[in-house]
């Protein structure tokens, strides 16, 4: 690892146009919705929503495109990747829900917390893997297969969440 050369113009450059540009672009729209007021802001949100999905499955459709082969290729490289990132999520998640719980948040709060606590953000990373090594490279084959997991696994501890929220209102 420490022979790989990082181009911090390249870096930087990713940042800037993954991360700053679409936070500015949406805080500089929400504050132009919540002009006409907060109905006007949720109306445009559930108007994107849709897109928002069609979007999601559009990347993955684009990952498959370009990783497939690879991730057809070699199996072991891809339970090996896989394995850390599903125990991971499900022990930052669970530990974050629990001390939600010892700590006596509310149920709302506690759910989105352990999803966040336990997110890799590979979204972000398979932006940087990309613009910095290539679509064919070894980093980019890494963090699609971590999106890849995350995704399923994610929509598991939202389920075990959602399920288990009686429990968690009663209390330590």
């Amino acid at each position: 690892l420490s022979s790989i050369s990082v181009p911090w113009d390249t870096l930087l450059t990713s940042v800037v146009l993954y991360v700053l540009v679409p936070v500015l672009i949406a805080q500089g729209w929400r504050r132009w919705l919540l002009r006409g007021g907060e109905p006007r802001l949720q109306g445009a949100l559930r108007r994107i929503q849709p897109l928002s999905i069609i979007a999601l499955l559009v990347t993955l459709v684009l990952l498959f495109a370009f990783q497939g082969g690879q991730i057809l290729k070699q199996p072991l490289v891809i339970v090996m990747l896989a394995v850390p990132i599903t125990i991971q999520v499900y022990v930052n998640s669970a530990a974050a829900y629990l001390l939600n719980r010892r700590l006596r948040v509310a149920h709302c709060i506690a759910g989105p917390s352990a999803l966040i606590g336990a997110s890799n953000f590979f979204e972000l990373a398979v932006a940087a893997a990309i613009s910095l090594f290539g679509f064919e490279s070894g980093a980019a084959l890494a963090t699609v297969v971590g999106v890849l997991i995350e995704v399923p696994v994610m929509l598991s501890v939202t389920r075990i969440v959602n399920s288990t929220r009686g429990w968690y209102e009663r209390g330590a």
